[in-house]
């Protein structure tokens, strides 16, 4: 069971799953049934949006292209965002998902993550290898 929030202020459509790493978005909606137009089903739409020119490591420009994509569904709905919850006069942090340990395979840049990718610099004669930010927006503080 997921908990959604509305696609706009007027909408009855509900987005359940927003990730921004694998590129998909999971919504649901009621319809009219096809069988009996006075009951309403749930519909839900998966949108799947496959990066061109993605490479198997995103840090890496000179990896081989990605030539495979796997999605599922139940990784994609585990919520593995920490929340505060009270427990015996106590404020713990939990985490409502499992297995959130394991690295999630990112298919495009997550705008909320810093990528970084070294990139040679000649500095007084000598070549060091410098990390140079791929997202600057999230890895530097405005």
């Amino acid at each position: 069971v997921l908990a959604g929030y509305p696609v706009g202020p007027e909408d009855k459509e509900y987005v359940l799953v927003n990730n921004k790493c694998q590129c998909v978005t999971v919504t649901s909606k009621f319809v009219p049934s096809q069988e009996n137009p006075d009951e309403e089903v749930l519909e839900r739409n998966i949108r799947i949006i496959v990066p061109l020119n993605a490479r198997e490591n995103i840090s890496d420009p000179l990896s081989p292209l990605r030539t495979t994509f796997v999605y599922r569904l139940s990784e994609l709905c585990k919520n593995c965002e920490p929340v505060e919850i009270e427990l015996g006069g106590a404020i713990h942090q939990v985490q409502q998902g499992n297995s959130c340990e394991e690295p999630q395979t990112c298919y495009t840049y997550d705008r909320d993550q810093c990528y970084s990718s070294p990139v040679p610099l000649l500095y007084h004669g000598a070549v060091r290898q410098v990390p140079a930010a791929l997202t600057p927006a999230s890895c530097f503080a405005e």
